[in-house]
């Protein structure tokens, strides 16, 4: 079992440099998403399935779709401007 929190908290590593380094904003949300499944992947291991599914909600879908609203929301302001 050790070798599998192990295995999971590394990949949750390897996904957060991925959201670190990604450089693009859209990219990046879709990047964050994935690693909030990563994270409910850990917290499932860790047998905390409460805080879980509180993370598929938040990581997984609310804070991409804010951040992908936001951007779609900017873009069109832009287009108006121009």
């Amino acid at each position: 079992m050790i070798g599998v929190q192990l295995a999971t908290i590394a990949l949750v590593g390897v996904t957060a440099l991925f959201v670190v380094l990604t450089q693009d904003v859209l990219r990046q949300a879709i990047v964050y998403g994935i690693y909030g499944l990563t994270l409910v992947a850990l917290f499932v291991v860790l047998q905390a399935p409460d805080v879980a599914l509180s993370e598929i909600v938040v990581s997984t879908i609310a804070f991409p779709l804010v951040i992908l609203a936001t951007l779609a929301k900017v873009k069109r302001r832009d287009d108006r401007k121009k």
